[in-house]
């Protein structure tokens, strides 16, 4: 039993050796995330060249993905390492001052924040944990209440819900690692707290300033302006990560749910592939096995037919990585075998394009003919992708020339990239089917414009 939907990986302390690696991509593992937010440089670059030499010794394409820090603010440093005393009720005082701060008042470093906060705005702390609400702002200073939380303490990390930060999306250290990271020709990278469409333009040009290889961007949604003008930004990016972590301090923790749904149908209907993040297998940090919660939370997204899973600490600190991957895999696979779920949650509202009338036709055509798979002669990643977004219950097949290609598709529901010239040269659909395992039944063969309908002899 084969999973369609696909799983991206977080890579780091615990996942980085050769032989783990290895073992996490035959367990199940189709894309590799490395945050910036640690490691940068060589370092990266090191991962990105073993990743690349463990897909070729595999003969499975596997793609990169390089995750931006971005903007995360945090506040200044205090007196001692001591936590400090806070009630609610007390004022609080954020300044310019790099004195080290107490229990009245701290250094806020970002003058960005400080002339984009207005009264009445919520400022959240240590991941919500702490929330203060703004009462004035002048030049150097902003005057706060505090509403909920009980200590503070250094560099706490902050989230501003009710605010549009006037700040670019890349920081001078996502440059720097963005200038590195287009050197190593990553398949994708992904912008974090993303706030409008005119954050995914402003890196993309900066891409194309730097590189012509057609590296795609994925749009992390954590934030509530970005929940507010997904259509919009959806429009632009070439994926969607719904970054639930961030997101559940920004917005009513009750509403992620909800918001989860949405963007994946807009994804689909728009074809973009989007994945779903945070804590999805959380407690196998610590734990040989995920909560009977955990494994609903990752049946749910292959219910929803959503692109990709994602695993953060669980496969870069926890004891055993591959077996995480592996865990997933197979609830995965079973979900995506669920022929009742999978029969009341048949296809979504979509735009009506002719890329869509046609690529519905295709998975209509399969479907009709009962075929075993979707052939796809993948000059680019387009028809297969736009083919995966109508989520048909077969593997898509696609056949591709170039290593970008093959990469890239890594991403979407149920594609099983082939990187093989010959193949694809010859247009030989039935040797691309026997290497992905399907030695008979019905193809629907796609090449160009053509679609056609063959059976393995």
């Amino acid at each position: 039993m084969k999973k369609l939907t696909k799983i991206t990986s977080s890579i780091g302390p615990k996942s980085e050796s050769r032989e783990v690696l290895t073992n996490m991509i035959r367990a199940g593992v189709n894309i590799c995330r490395l945050n910036f937010s640690h490691d940068t440089g060589d370092v990266q670059g090191a991962k990105i060249d073993m990743i690349r030499e463990i897909s070729n010794e595999l003969d499975t394409p596997v793609a990169v993905l390089v995750d931006l820090q971005g903007p995360k603010h945090r506040i200044g440093n205090f007196e001692t390492e001591d936590k400090f005393p806070i009630e609610p009720g007390q004022k609080f005082v954020f300044d310019t001052d790099p004195t080290p701060g107490n229990s009245q008042r701290v250094q806020l470093p970002d003058a960005d924040v400080m002339k984009s906060l207005g009264a009445g705005d919520r400022i959240l702390l240590n991941d919500g944990k702490i929330e203060m609400r703004v009462d004035a702002v002048s030049a150097d200073k902003i005057e706060a209440t505090v509403i909920r939380g009980t200590e503070i303490w250094s560099r706490r990390g902050f989230n501003l819900p009710d605010t549009e930060v006037a700040t670019s999306v890349l920081t001078a250290k996502d440059r720097v690692d963005l200038d590195y990271a287009v050197t190593k020709n990553p398949d994708w990278v992904a912008i974090s707290f993303v706030q409008k469409p005119e954050d995914v333009i402003e890196v993309r040009e900066f891409i194309k300033a730097r590189t012509s290889r057609p590296i795609k961007i994925i749009a992390k949604i954590e934030r509530p302006n970005a929940v507010e003008r997904i259509s919009e930004i959806i429009a632009v990016a070439d994926a969607i990560m719904v970054a639930r972590g961030d997101l559940a301090v920004e917005v009513p923790f009750e509403k992620v749910p909800a918001i989860t749904r949405h963007i994946v149908r807009e994804c689909r209907a728009m074809n973009k592939p989007v994945i779903i993040a945070t804590q999805m297998l959380g407690s196998m940090v610590n734990s040989d096995f995920p909560t009977r919660a955990e494994i609903s939370d990752v049946a749910t997204a292959a219910y929803l037919r959503a692109d990709s899973t994602m695993t953060s600490e669980e496969t870069t600190i926890s004891n055993n990585p591959a077996f995480v991957a592996e865990t997933m895999a197979k609830i995965l696979a079973y979900s995506d075998a669920d022929a009742i779920e999978n029969e009341c949650v048949e296809g979504c509202v979509i735009d009506d394009t002719v890329e869509n009338d046609w690529s519905y036709s295709v998975a209509s055509v399969a479907g009709l003919n009962n075929a075993a798979a979707i052939v796809v002669f993948a000059a680019d990643c387009d028809a297969a992708m736009q083919i995966s977004c109508r989520r048909p219950d077969m593997p898509i097949v696609a056949v591709c020339k170039e290593q970008v290609i093959a990469s890239q598709l890594c991403i979407s529901r149920g594609v099983m990239p082939v990187l093989n010239a010959e193949m694809f040269d010859k247009r030989d659909a039935f040797a691309a089917a026997r290497r992905c395992g399907i030695d008979a039944g019905k193809l629907v063969v796609v090449d160009g414009e053509e679609i056609s309908l063959r059976t393995i002899k």
